[in-house]
């Protein structure tokens, strides 16, 4: 492994360990000349939008990989999520972390739906079932749960509250394609499930969704939402929208999705060798999966910094990292609840949601994906070692460039 010392840091005036940057969520990229291959026949067939034939496949081919009946595919996983919230019934109150992407919450709120803010269990990082029950009320109506990270939340335990409460429960699953829990896929859990592609996910289709479901008749009714209703040439049945992928989208999910063996054992490589660099530093926890539980796609290498251990702040960290180049995220810092418009909606949400305040002060994600190398991986190890054992000169150093 290249040694990195603290007087090598670009903070301490040194040139940035990499001259071109690391990103978390760089895109994979598959076969350039199998994708050329499908945008000169979408070309040729001049047929660019409207439910192709590249669209078709896609579809088809998510579904087998999600070990569902249905999939229709959508323009991006934002709009999936507003045609499945719908296409649900949902209204009233739906229940749902704020730990998440602020499209979830965005989904329920622009559609006037009030998102109830929920705990997580710091473990898994996902709704926390027990404070799930806590927040139903009269006006719940539905439970919209996340995957994170590659791994599926505790999908049996919402399930049964669900059933037991006459709940409805979709899942965000943006993070979760081709992971399972106790042997059943992502994508089968729940009334539906909602898939994204855009670019920073590991499959993508430049940028596009998809909701999966193996209800038909939720199915059906989706479809005519994401075409404006249409049910015929001429024929408007639904209030419905443009949700609808175009087939240059297609032709890449699908280019994509003929490297999601190669981009998968690319991410668990990866994973090692961060475990591996990772190890004993003080105060940095690497996020774990457990392939007792389910498989997982290893799409996200999440750590967690105690400050009270390593003696500078998650956040000092990234700043470090930053000026190596390295691009790691503060996943999903600060909170949905912390953001508007629930700030002003909600202002004393935090109260309600401790483990949630106090696990966005602590995630880093780092970066991962076809264009890490292994020897990145060491250096971003080495750069993370080097700033946690030198914690006091770093930490003066930053507040000193935060003074001039």
């Amino acid at each position: 492994m290249e040694k990195h010392s603290i007087s090598d840091l670009a903070i301490f005036g040194a040139a940035p360990a990499f001259a071109e940057p690391r990103h978390v969520g760089c895109p994979n990229i598959g076969s350039r000349a199998r994708f050329m291959e499908r945008i000169n026949d979408v070309f040729d067939r001049r047929w660019l939008t409207n439910n192709g034939i590249y669209v078709q496949e896609f579809e088809k081919e998510v579904a087998l990989r999600a070990g569902v009946r249905h999939c229709v595919a959508m323009c991006n996983a934002t709009v999936a999520l507003e045609i499945a919230i719908r296409a649900l019934e949902l209204r009233g109150e739906v229940i749902v972390p704020s730990f998440t992407f602020v499209a979830t919450a965005h989904a329920l709120q622009w559609q006037g739906i009030t998102p109830v803010f929920c705990d997580i269990d710091p473990r898994t990082h996902t709704l926390d079932p027990a404070r799930v029950e806590e927040l139903i009320t009269p006006r719940t109506t539905g439970i919209l749960a996340v995957h994170l990270w590659g791994r599926a939340c505790e999908v049996d335990a919402l399930e049964a509250i669900a059933r037991r409460r006459g709940l409805k429960l979709l899942f965000d699953a943006a993070h979760a394609l081709g992971c399972s829990r106790d042997g059943r896929m992502v994508g089968g859990f729940g009334d539906a499930e909602v898939f994204s592609f855009h670019a920073t996910k590991f499959i993508n289709s430049f940028e596009g969704g998809a909701v999966v479901t193996n209800d038909g008749a939720l199915a059906g009714r989706v479809r005519l939402m994401e075409n404006f209703g249409f049910a015929g040439y001429d024929e408007v049945i639904e209030l419905g929208t443009n949700g609808k992928m175009c087939e240059a989208a297609g032709a890449m999910g699908l280019t994509s999705l003929e490297s999601m063996d190669e981009f998968v054992a690319v991410n668990r490589r990866n994973f090692e060798h961060y475990s591996r660099g990772l190890e004993g530093i003080p105060g940095v926890a690497l996020i774990q999966y457990d392939d007792r539980l389910g498989t997982s796609n290893y799409q996200y290498i999440v750590v967690e910094v105690d400050a009270g251990i390593t003696g500078i702040s998650r956040n000092a960290i990234v700043r470090a990292l930053h000026a190596e180049n390295v691009f790691a995220r503060r996943y999903f810092y600060p909170g949905c609840h912390r953001l508007e418009p629930y700030r002003s909606l909600f202002p004393d949400a935090g109260s309600r949601l401790p483990q949630t305040e106090w696990l966005c002060e602590r995630v880093l994600a780092l970066p991962t994906g076809v264009t890490v190398a292994p020897g990145d991986i060491e250096v971003i190890c080495a750069i993370i070692r080097a700033v946690v054992g030198n914690a006091p000169a770093v930490a003066a150093r930053l507040q000193t460039s935060d003074a001039g």
